[in-house]
């Protein structure tokens, strides 16, 4: 007798398994990316080139306040190199005076060298007295004492009675042209000096300047002298530049003698109106 058919009645599955079965694959699935992920080596990033920086620009020459004219004198001899300078720059200004009272003040050797170092030192506080081109005043500082009070003497003034007669018996123009000649070796001189980007006639300039703006004192100059050597006891004067110093030891009267052709150098060998005298000269 064959069985009565009856439907099989399949196993129920649990819902919990259903919850649980997209978790695992899913979890199973996002181990698998990040595995594969942080086994696999990075692209390597791309390489940009750098742009080629544009060639360093050239330096501008130094600007120059007052450019000085060239040689206008052709005949006269090819400049020598600065160490065979001495003798034909001594030659050469020995024809603009007496050359018997030029001796007299002039220091014969390194002669372009010592007046682009005592030029440039000017209108500082000291200057080198081992690189003068001019030889020392002779005879020493004059004073008048009375009681506790120092003041230079007129006497002492008349120690620079042959150099003011110097300064004056030069020609300005004379000397600007042989100032132009040798302007090369001065310019190199200067250079060697420390100032590669410099201009030695702006210097120049400035240091006359500073000369003419030397003040004139009223009455006699009062001193101290608390070493060696007399200072000012007038600190606005004993402040004063190295130049401005000399001009007020040789005297009022020998300082406008001095300014005078110092004036008259400057309107050749720069541009530009003349500075303003100080109103009490």
């Amino acid at each position: 007798m064959i069985p009565e058919w009856q439907p099989v009645e399949e196993p129920r599955i649990p819902k919990a398994v259903w919850y649980v079965v997209p978790v695992v694959v899913i979890g199973a699935g996002l181990g698998g990316y990040l595995y594969y992920t942080k086994n696999k080596a990075p692209p390597p990033e791309p390489v940009v080139k750098a742009a080629p920086l544009p060639p360093a620009a050239e330096p501008a020459p130094p600007a120059i306040a007052h450019p000085i004219p060239g040689d206008s004198d052709a005949a006269q001899a090819a400049l020598p190199s600065l160490n065979d300078s001495d003798a034909p720059l001594r030659e050469s200004l020995a024809k603009l005076t007496n050359e018997k009272t030029l001796d007299q003040f002039l220091v014969p050797e390194n002669l372009v060298r010592n007046i682009v170092v005592t030029v440039d030192n000017l209108p500082r506080s000291k200057t080198a007295v081992e690189r003068r081109p001019l030889k020392a005043i002779p005879g020493s500082t004059v004073v008048n004492t009375l009681g506790d009070e120092l003041t230079l003497s007129e006497a002492n003034y008349a120690r620079y009675a042959s150099f003011v007669s110097l300064v004056q018996a030069t020609d300005a123009q004379k000397l600007s042209a042989v100032y132009f000649h040798y302007y090369p070796l001065l310019q190199e001189s200067y250079e060697n000096l420390g100032y590669p980007d410099k201009y030695f006639n702006d210097r120049l300039v400035e240091v006359i300047d500073d000369l003419l703006a030397t003040p004139t004192p009223k009455g006699p100059i009062k001193l101290t002298q608390p070493r060696v050597f007399y200072e000012y006891a007038d600190p606005e004067l004993e402040k004063r530049s190295a130049g401005q110093k000399v001009l007020l030891r040789m005297g009022t009267a020998n300082a406008a003698q001095v300014k005078k052709k110092l004036r008259e150098f400057r309107a050749i060998i720069a541009k530009g109106p003349q500075p303003e005298a100080p109103a009490t000269e």
